[in-house]
């Protein structure tokens, strides 16, 4: 008797469980072009491979965590909970990591609106020197005594003179 009625449920849940599977599918496969389009676009604009594969990375990420939580909705799961857990630790991750954020993003738009090159002379928060490398963090810049590392931060929210 129980074995049927659980047998009855199963078969009734058979289309929501090949609907969900089909979604979770479609949203692998949807985030997977997106990230080559993405590392694509970026790679066109800029030489730091990197930069494009952990963005394409990101956003693929959060297209397939999307992706299942929309196919456990369609098996009737409520996702309520699941979306205001991953809003909450969203909120405390950020506010726990807000400057390497800050300068994850900063380093970001550094490479994307190349506001000044390797080899440039900048003058930035004070410091005068070469821009010997940039990367998700800081800026480095060689002066004439030693190496300054300057967060992406303040290289994006300052004033940056750039000599020519």
């Amino acid at each position: 008797m129980y074995n049927e009625e659980l047998l009855k449920l199963f078969v009734n849940k058979i289309p929501d469980i090949i609907l969900s599977v089909f979604i979770f599918v479609i949203f692998i496969i949807m985030a997977k072009i997106i990230e080559r389009i993405i590392i694509k676009i970026l790679n066109k604009k800029n030489t730091k491979i990197a930069i494009s594969k952990v963005l394409g990375g990101i956003i693929k990420n959060i297209l397939v965590i999307i992706g299942f939580i929309s196919a456990l909705g369609t098996l009737g799961v409520n996702v309520s909970a699941i979306v205001a857990g991953l809003g909450l630790s969203g909120f405390a991750f950020g506010f726990a990591f807000k400057d390497m954020l800050s300068n994850f993003i900063s380093g970001i738009l550094i490479f994307i609106y190349e506001p000044f090159k390797l080899g440039d002379v900048i003058e930035v928060d004070g410091k005068i020197g070469e821009v010997v490398d940039i990367n998700l963090r800081y800026v480095t810049i060689e002066t004439e005594k030693n190496r300054a590392l300057v967060p992406n931060s303040i290289s994006v929210s300052k004033v940056v003179l750039v000599h020519k």
